[in-house]
């Protein structure tokens, strides 16, 4: 029996229908945060060794997906430095006190019919490092804060390698999200924000939401009709996006999403975070073993369906009101 198009959009959704027809793979998922969050990796703090060694992985995942670098970048990295807490540009850093130098990974898919428009899906690469020793265990692993949303950047980059984007996509790693939004502050720059149509930041999706399975919130939901559009491409299904239930938290102004939110950008985070309860966040037990990885698979998979007319070049959510600076 054949299953209906509003059907299987459904059971894809919901993560439903047999392994064959699943779209973002359990395994691939398992394969990636684990190597984001092993031990090897430190903790991924920014300015340390083992966040390069997360850089490099993500780069590879990026040539695999056989994504291009941004314009006018010769690979994936996109560089800057810091001094203090200013974010500076390579050209003036040489001009800038005790410089520090930092990099985003990126990638795109350029658009079929609207090359100059943007869709940007993005998470952070960096955590907080080496903590105070618990049972002798002092790695913060950051396995879903932010090892879960990066890898669903790169399983979206695989997505869309093989569903083909009216659009062009880019795919970003945030680095130093944790002590200042340094590297989405240094994009936010690189682009017109005007020709972005949305973004999708994705933080904490390793575990189920207050809502229950086949189920996420968005920041700022109020903001543009972003999460109604991507409601929209899910009707039929059992998966549903929520309104932030965290409003006291201002989650919204706390992930990558703001600077550009800030500009007008329809830029909202997707989580499933239940951040007021969660006694792993920001500690050494925050490990792949506290994660749902089937759950994170169908969040991504929703993710990919929802975001179908706006990558597919069909439509555009509102802009969210500027904030205009003192």
């Amino acid at each position: 029996m054949k299953l209906s198009a509003l059907c299987l959009l459904g059971a894809l959704a919901a993560g439903i229908m047999p392994a064959q027809a699943q779209k973002i793979s359990e395994t691939e998922v398992s394969r990636i945060i684990s190597t984001l969050a092993a031990d090897s990796m430190q903790g991924r703090m920014t300015y340390t060794p083992g966040i390069e060694k997360a850089s490099l992985f993500i780069e590879d995942e990026f040539k695999k997906a056989g994504l291009q670098p941004l314009p006018g970048e010769k690979d994936f990295r996109q560089r800057f430095a810091t001094s203090g807490r200013k974010v500076v540009s390579l050209d003036s850093a040489a001009a800038a006190t005790d410089p520090k130098f930092l990099h985003n990974v990126a990638g795109m898919i350029k658009g079929s019919s609207k090359p100059d428009e943007y869709v940007i899906f993005s998470g952070h690469y960096d955590h907080i490092g080496i903590q105070k020793a618990v049972e002798e265990d002092s790695i913060a692993n950051g396995a879903d804060d932010d090892a879960s949303g990066v890898t669903a950047v790169i399983l979206l980059a695989n997505y869309f390698k093989e569903h083909a984007p009216e659009r062009s996509v880019i795919f970003v790693a945030f680095t130093a999200e944790e002590i200042g939004g340094f590297g989405s502050r240094y994009f936010s720059k690189q682009l017109d924000p005007a020709k972005i149509v949305a973004m999708f930041n994705i933080e904490m999706i390793g575990k189920e939401s207050k809502f229950g399975r086949n189920s996420a919130f968005i920041t700022g939901f109020e903001r543009s009709d972003f999460g109604k559009i991507l409601q929209e491409n899910l009707k039929g299904s059992s998966f549903q996006f929520h309104p932030d239930p965290y409003p006291e938290q201002r989650l919204f102004y706390r992930s990558d999403n703001a600077t550009l939110a800030r500009l007008g950008v329809p830029a909202h985070t997707i989580s499933t975070t239940q951040i007021d309860k969660d006694t792993l966040y920001h500690s050494v037990n925050d490990e792949v073993e506290s994660l749902d990885m089937k759950n994170i698979a169908d969040i991504i998979e929703a993710i990919a369906i929802s975001s179908g007319t706006i990558v597919g070049g069909k439509d555009a959510p509102t802009r969210i009101a500027e904030e205009k600076k003192d």
